[in-house]
């Protein structure tokens, strides 16, 4: 049997809500990933374990053919669940092939084409004044870019008054960080056509860097739509999967800028793929990641060698992360020191980060269930969150 050869594959789930994976070869080299759908690790986990079945002895550096195998061996493919455990067997196997090599995964895809990533942070607050403090304290920790949500539940028709306070909330904050600093909006695909609309017009005043997903995906035909009220570039993505999916929404020509996730979307040469496709469509690359520190690593290792892109979402003391945050789990939190708005360059083999095993099998110990919230209407009928 070849040294190489897959061994085992172990799966953690740590707080506050994430899922990672141990892949570990015949001569001992591991090598780590992230298939998560929050909220719904432990569907994700057995899906990995279902595909083990087809990895074991494999050998570990056939990254495209086992990619491929797993994929179309299913009759069944694509979606959150099977696609999240995917993506995070192929970031291991390029943590592999990687640290084999003495390389970081960009160099494997073309080298770098950038010394550092510009990267945001997320700001909270419902009221106006608590948003632009928390954008204030963003500021002296060193970020240049933002984002926020847009609004909380909205009705599929909406008063005046909310959009009057969502505009108020975005001024708040441009008013508070000046004009140099980008600040992203995010609709979180709670918003409906009707009061994406009314909201693109309303807070186009206060320059958002974008809009990201104004419509849930299943709505993205009324993208087209949404454009004709705004110029500010339109984002999505997060909750799509594969180039198969992105295929139509770039042959559309109805978004700027791609945000697939590359612990959903196919991982990481999957998603270079995607970026490639958007490339040629003069449509920019953001990828999404509110996650851990493996996702991060891959978005990074991705953004290293990936000219349409051009930030980078990161989870460091985002609201979802409580009891534990991503720095916890590595041996050297260092490897993700931002300057100036900026990560360097990781030059470390594989993911170019060193996992904490120790903390990783602690907080495993604890694991974790968390839920997204459930959010009602005042009549009680379900909103979207």
């Amino acid at each position: 049997m070849k040294e190489s050869t897959i061994r085992s594959l172990e799966l953690f789930a740590v707080p506050p809500r994430w899922l990672f994976l141990k892949v570990t070869t015949e001569d001992g080299l591991a090598g780590w990933g992230e298939p998560i759908v929050e909220g719904k690790a432990a569907t994700v986990r057995t899906a990995v374990e279902e595909m083990a079945d087809a990895l074991i002895g494999q050998d570990a550096g056939h990254i495209e053919d086992l990619w491929q195998t797993v994929y179309r061996g299913g009759f069944y493919r694509g979606g959150p669940v099977l696609t999240s455990a995917l993506s995070g067997i192929e970031q291991a196997l390029w943590d592999i092939k990687g640290r084999r090599l003495g390389v970081p995964i960009y160099d494997l895809l073309g080298g770098p084409v950038r010394d550092m990533m510009r990267v945001y942070a997320w700001i909270g607050g419902d009221a106006p004044a608590e948003a632009a403090a928390s954008a204030k304290t963003r500021l002296e920790e060193g970020y240049t870019a933002l984002k926020m949500n847009a609004t909380g539940a909205l009705e599929w028709i909406d008063t005046a008054d909310q959009v009057a306070k969502a505009a108020a909330r975005l001024a708040s904050v441009r008013e508070a960080v000046g004009a140099g600093v980008g600040i992203g909006i995010d609709f979180h695909g709670r918003v409906h056509k009707s009061m994406a609309k009314r909201l693109v017009k309303a807070l186009e005043p206060f320059d958002p860097l974008f809009f990201e997903e104004p419509v849930l995906p299943e709505n993205n035909e009324a993208l087209a739509e949404i454009a004709r009220h705004t110029s500010v570039p339109l984002a999505t993505g997060e909750r799509m999967y594969t180039r198969w999916d992105f295929k139509p929404l770039l042959s559309s020509g109805l978004i700027d800028i791609i945000q697939p996730d590359l612990s959903h979307a196919g991982g990481i040469w999957e998603t270079r793929k995607i970026a490639a496709m958007a490339e040629a469509f003069d449509v920019a690359v953001a990828p999404h990641c509110p996650l851990g520190p493996i996702a991060l690593a891959a978005s990074l290792q991705l953004d290293f060698c990936t000219p349409n892109a051009f930030i980078q979402e990161q989870s460091l003391g985002i609201h979802y992360n409580q009891g534990s945050d991503l720095l916890d789990y590595l041996v050297d939190p260092a490897v993700f020191h931002y300057r100036d708005g900026h990560v360097p360059r990781l030059t470390g083999p594989g993911l170019g980060i060193e996992v904490d095993e120790a903390k990783v099998r602690e907080m495993a110990a604890i694991g974790h269930r968390w839920r997204n919230p459930l959010w009602r209407h005042p009549d009680g009928s379900v909103a979207e969150w």
